[in-house]
This record gives C-alpha cells, sequence and structure tokens, in this order.
C-alpha cells in the first residue's frame, strides 16, 4: 500500500520537498492508514507533517475517547497534534444545513486556519475508492451531469488524497498486517445519514443483486469521465479565449456571435465558465438558472437582462454577452492633460505617445495611430470621457454629431460609453479613441505640420 501511495504523490504532484501537510485524523482505519503510510514516506521526501483531530460533539464519551487516542499516537510518533471540540448540530441548525455539511465546515475550516499559521500547504484526507464509489451513487441520486461523475479528485485545491485508488478491503489488510491499532466510529454502523445509508444499504443491496464488482466498475466510470471532462475543460478554455471582448474582476463580455456558434452541450459548459471565472463558485446555480441564461443568450435582444444568483446579472447588448456583478458605483469623470512624448494615467491603464512629423509618406494607420493637422489645434490636449452635450464630426461628414447618437449607431454597449477615452483640445473632440476621428482635424493638401498619436492598453 505504502508504494501505492508514493506513485500517486508522484504521480499526481500531491507532496513536494517541505510542505506542510495536515493530517485529517480521526482514528479510525482509513485516516490511520493514510497517517502510516505518509510517516513511512517522509522519510523519503522529506515534509512535514501535522495531524488535526475535530471533536464534532455528537459522541460524548466515545468521542473522547477517541481524541485521546489520536493524540496518544502522535505523541508515539512525535508528530504535531492539534485538536478541537465543536458542535455540529448547533452549527447546522444555525447555517440551515445538514449535520453532515456542517460537520465538513467546521473541519476544513479548522484544517485551512491550521495552514494558515503554518505558512500554507495541503490537507490530507483518507477518502479511498469507496468513498468514491459512495460519492458516484450519491450524485448520480441527485441527477448529476458528466462532471459529477468524475467524483473526487486526487488533488484539488489545497486538499489531497493519496489513497484515493485504494480500496477499504485493501486499507483493512494493511491495518491488519502492520498491527495499527485504531478506534471505531459507532455512528458509521447505522443509517442516519445519507452517505451511512448508501454504504450500509444500497452498495451492499447492489452487490447482491446487480454486480458484486460496483465499487470497481463506479471506479472506472470516475476514471472515464474525468479524462472526458478533462477534454471538454481544455476545449472550452480554447474557445472562452477566443470569444471573450473583455474581462474584469466584476463584468465579463462575450462575443455574442462566436457563442452562437457552439452547440448547446458547450454553450451551457461556457455559461458555467462565465461564472466560475467570475465568482470562483457556482454555489446556489441551477439547471435552471443556466438554461435561462442560454434562452437569453440565443434570444439576443439588447436591453434585455436576468438576475441571477451570487448578486450576478446577465443581459444582452447588441452582439454581446454580459454577465456582471451588481455595480454599487458611478463611473466617475476624469480629465487629464496630454504632452509631447510619452504619457500614462495609471487610473486608465492607458499610454500614450505624441510626436510630430514632417512627411506624411509611408504613414501606417491603424486603430491605435492616429494622425492630425497640428496646426488645426486650438490649446492644450486632454484626454476626458463624455460629457453632457458633446458633439462630434465623424470623419467624412460636415455636419456635428451628437456624441450619445454615434455610440448609439456603432453599438456601442451602454456600460462602456461613460469609460472611452476622448482625445480633445480647448475646442472640439478631436478622436474618440478605439473609433473614429474628427473631420475638422484631418490632414489634407494645406498640412504642413503632422501630429501623431499612438495608444496601448497596459492591461
Amino acid at each position: 500500500m505504502i508504494s501505492i501511495v508514493l506513485e500517486n504523490i508522484h504521480r499526481y504532484n500531491l507532496i513536494t520537498k517541505g510542505d506542510n501537510v495536515v493530517i485529517g485524523l480521526s482514528g479510525g482505519p482509513d485516516s490511520m492508514a493514510l497517517l502510516y503510510c505518509l510517516y513511512e514516506i517522509q522519510k523519503e521526501l522529506d515534509f512535514n507533517i501535522v495531524a488535526a483531530h475535530v471533536n464534532h460533539g455528537v459522541r460524548g464519551e466515545d468521542a473522547l475517547i477517541d481524541q485521546l487516542f489520536t493524540e496518544d499516537v502522535c505523541n508515539r510518533l512525535k508528530i504535531p497534534y492539534h485538536t478541537i471540540n465543536v458542535d455540529m448540530n448547533k452549527y447546522g441548525k444555525e447555517k440551515g444545513i445538514t449535520a453532515e455539511e456542517a460537520g465538513r465546515e467546521l473541519r476544513y475550516g479548522f484544517f485551512r486556519n491550521l495552514l494558515k499559521d503554518l505558512g500554507g500547504g495541503k490537507i490530507a484526507v483518507a477518502h479511498n475508492k469507496n468513498d468514491q464509489a459512495e460519492t458516484l451513487l450519491m450524485r448520480i441520486m441527485r441527477g448529476t451531469g458528466i462532471d459529477g461523475l468524475k467524483g473526487m479528485e486526487f488533488k484539488s485545491g489545497d486538499i489531497i488524497r493519496p489513497i484515493l485508488n485504494i480500496s477499504r478491503d485493501e486499507i483493512e489488510k494493511f491495518i491488519k498486517t502492520n498491527d495499527i491499532e485504531t478506534v471505531l466510529d459507532k455512528t458509521n454502523l447505522f443509517p442516519i445519514y445519507s452517505r451511512n445509508k448508501v454504504r450500509l444499504e444500497l452498495i451492499p443491496y447492489i452487490e447482491k443483486n446487480f454486480n458484486s464488482n460496483i465499487i470497481e466498475a463506479l471506479w472506472r466510470l470516475s476514471q472515464t469521465s474525468s479524462l472526458d471532462v478533462e477534454f471538454l475543460d481544455d476545449y472550452c478554455e480554447k474557445k472562452f479565449k477566443l470569444m471573450v471582448k473583455e474581462i474584469q474582476d466584476d463584468c465579463i463580455i462575450i462575443d455574442g456571435d462566436l457563442f452562437g456558434s457552439e452547440q448547446k452541450g458547450i454553450k451551457q459548459r461556457l455559461l458555467r465558465m462565465f461564472v466560475l471565472k467570475l465568482t470562483g463558485s457556482l454555489q446556489g446555480f441551477t439547471e435552471q438558472h443556466i438554461v435561462l441564461m442560454l434562452d437569453l443568450f440565443t434570444e439576443l435582444v439588447t436591453g434585455k437582462q436576468i438576475n441571477l444568483p451570487l448578486g450576478l446579472t446577465a443581459r444582452v447588448s447588441y452582439d454581446e454577452l454580459i454577465i456582471e456583478r451588481e455595480r454599487s458605483f458611478k463611473y466617475e469623470g476624469f480629465e487629464y492633460k496630454l504632452g509631447m512624448g510619452e504619457n500614462y494615467f495609471k487610473d486608465l491603464n492607458l499610454k500614450f505617445k505624441l510626436s510630430l512629423i514632417d512627411n506624411y509618406d509611408g504613414f501606417k494607420m491603424g486603430k491605435d495611430r492616429k494622425y492630425f493637422d497640428f496646426n488645426k489645434i486650438r490649446g492644450n490636449l486632454y484626454i476626458r470621457n463624455r460629457k453632457f452635450g458633446d458633439v462630434f464630426v465623424p470623419l467624412g461628414m460636415v455636419g456635428s454629431k451628437k456624441i450619445k447618437d454615434y455610440f448609439i449607431d456603432k453599438k456601442i454597449p451602454r456600460d462602456k460609453r461613460d469609460r472611452i477615452p476622448l482625445l480633445v483640445d480647448g475646442e472640439d473632440i478631436i478622436w474618440i479613441i478605439g473609433y473614429g476621428i474628427s473631420d475638422r482635424y484631418k490632414i489634407d493638401k494645406d498640412t504642413t505640420k503632422i501630429l501623431m498619436i499612438e495608444y496601448k492598453y497596459t492591461t
């Protein structure tokens, strides 16, 4: 068993030299097997082991015995030991969650606080092949998709599962062969929690009546599903990079045409990815919310929006799909003076370069580089955002147009309009950065002095 665990550590990069590894130690066979395996492997890999035990406050004297037992084992092995007493039933009622969920929150909260004190590291838990089978069955009964079928992973964030591919029978054999003392959590013998019911009633029933090798069959299902999920994630990540037009802490803007060209299953997966990238969680999101978003982004009705969990809003603006957090601020006005040479405005993440040139030949025009008749400029040059009543003379036009109407014609989303920089002098708007220049400042046959302006976003 030790050789299998060592192979898992290397194959999945679970532990590296110098790591702090907090082991969730209950005293039962699974966690004791994990403890002794890592204790032996520690001599080869040179990492730090810290044991952590949680008394959940539900088994009275039995729980105290387990607590004292795990402490004694760690003292004998000279392993740093930490323990905490909690009341998971009370915590669950206060939070409105099940006792199982409460226990998990309290355990991992304790483990992560220890890691924080240690300066970071990994949390090693004793989930095994049987636990994986139980997890898959519970998810199947809830109607999971392919992501749920991959089950638990060897490494998930700061959590590692070094014995995930080892069965409970193999663990029991290791415990017996090495004469390792353990304790028994008697609550595991009664179907009082949903996982216990799966373990004690459902799996034995399936083994007796349908498939005696169901644990292995479910393990294979988790592994093949993991390969499929890995492929889909890679595919969607590439598609995301192609179709994302803008991503900020509170907003993702997607190209509606590129999104619309994907198949329905990929679209739904992409929508989950958008939410995850924005919030880091899918908590509270159901299949119904994903379908509502998909319907919205399929109809493409400008201005239509829906409210979602986690304070998110999804809406359509012309050919753009927008998912954003609820904003508690209005975009403030800005105005900065420009000088010749390099100009950097940190608040805008924008750099400008201004230079005078004499020869119009060989100009390289582009969206980020424009040329103007310097002699037509009046006063100083500034970069600012739009103001009420602003007008502009687009290139090729004689009369002026309201900036608001120009933005509408260009299908610029409403939430972007206040953020678009404008190049102005003492009298007029010269250039709507990223869009068009004014006809009044264009170079013509009488131009003798040319101003070249380049801009670049720094992030």
